[in-house]
């Protein structure tokens, strides 16, 4: 149970530390780390970013991290230092054995509570698709990570499927705890006068307020599907007034992403301002507003 919904999303404060000058880490309701792999990444060659305006930004970093045997010596234990919440640690993979082994180290050598585990990452057994996009693919990454950990896994679904309610419900009998989403939108950007992608990898994750009608619809759409499973939903979160309406769709939690980056102290100011909006709207617990609509 967590003292508040709000949560930084993955890749979007580090692993916790940057975001400890601008806020009191322990005001927040748990806090999702960088998404770590097997071994360190650089990550996709620069530029990585394309402002979209006030609608958001593409990004595309490319999973860069020190990987995860210094992010269990390391980064887990400098975080725990400061911070006594609730750790979600965000698992990303290349094929399901790269998934399975980060998720058994992680399991075995850290105190982090919940396993977030990234499918929207390229199947390098299947032409670079990523696993999130079949009810397969999904299903069987999940199995993989259910079968060498004891801590709830919640699986990160990708936005850039045909049907998301199929690939949740893949997951869930497949055994996933719990789901996060949405993960960003593929997007693009050209700079006119260079005629060129601005992004280097060309394309990227488009994040911020521009998604958040898409998120808030998958996100209802899963908890219809499944109704009993634990939803932490995000994409284009950025007030209090955002995460009231995403609990009102489905969401149990949510994460603030691209906001983060504009203004640091976004989850704080959210915190603050969330008994004064429920004292407004007549709420007297979240819990009762979760997936009324």
């Amino acid at each position: 149970m967590l003292k508040n919904p709000i949560i930084p999303a993955s890749g979007t404060c580090g692993f916790g530390m940057e975001m400890s000058e601008w806020m009191d880490l322990n005001h927040l309701g748990a806090i999702a780390t960088k998404g770590t792999t097997r071994d360190a990444r650089y990550g996709n060659p620069l530029p990585r970013i394309a402002e979209c305006g006030a609608s958001g930004l593409i990004n595309a970093v490319g999973l860069q991290n020190p990987g995860v045997d210094e992010v269990i010596r390391h980064e887990m234990p400098a975080l725990r230092k400061i911070y006594q919440g609730p750790i979600i640690a965000n698992v990303s993979g290349f094929n399901v054995e790269d998934y399975a082994y980060v998720c058994q180290r992680i399991d075995q050598e850290t105190d982090a509570a919940i396993l977030e585990v990234n499918i929207s990452c390229p199947n390098v057994h299947n032409g670079g698709m990523a696993f999130g996009t079949t009810p397969e693919a999904a299903a069987e990454v999940t199995r993989a990570v259910k079968a060498v950990t004891r801590k709830p896994v919640y699986m990160k679904l990708s936005p850039n499927v045909t049907d998301i309610t199929a690939i949740a419900r893949a997951c869930v009998e497949a055994g996933a705890d719990g789901l996060c989403l949405i993960n960003t939108v593929l997007g693009m950007r050209i700079d006119i006068r260079r005629r060129k992608a601005i992004v280097a990898n060309r394309y990227g994750g488009y994040s911020g307020p521009g998604i958040f009608p898409i998120a808030l619809r998958m996100v209802n759409q899963v908890h219809q599907a499944c109704p009993k499973t634990p939803i932490i939903g995000c994409g284009g979160v950025g007030s209090a007034e955002d995460v009231i309406e995403m609990m009102m769709a489905g969401a149990n939690a949510v994460e603030i992403g691209a906001a983060n980056l504009q203004n640091p102290q976004v989850c704080r100011q959210i915190i603050d301002r969330l008994p004064k909006l429920m004292n407004e709207l007549h709420i007297e617990h979240l819990q009762d507003i979760i997936g009324i609509v």
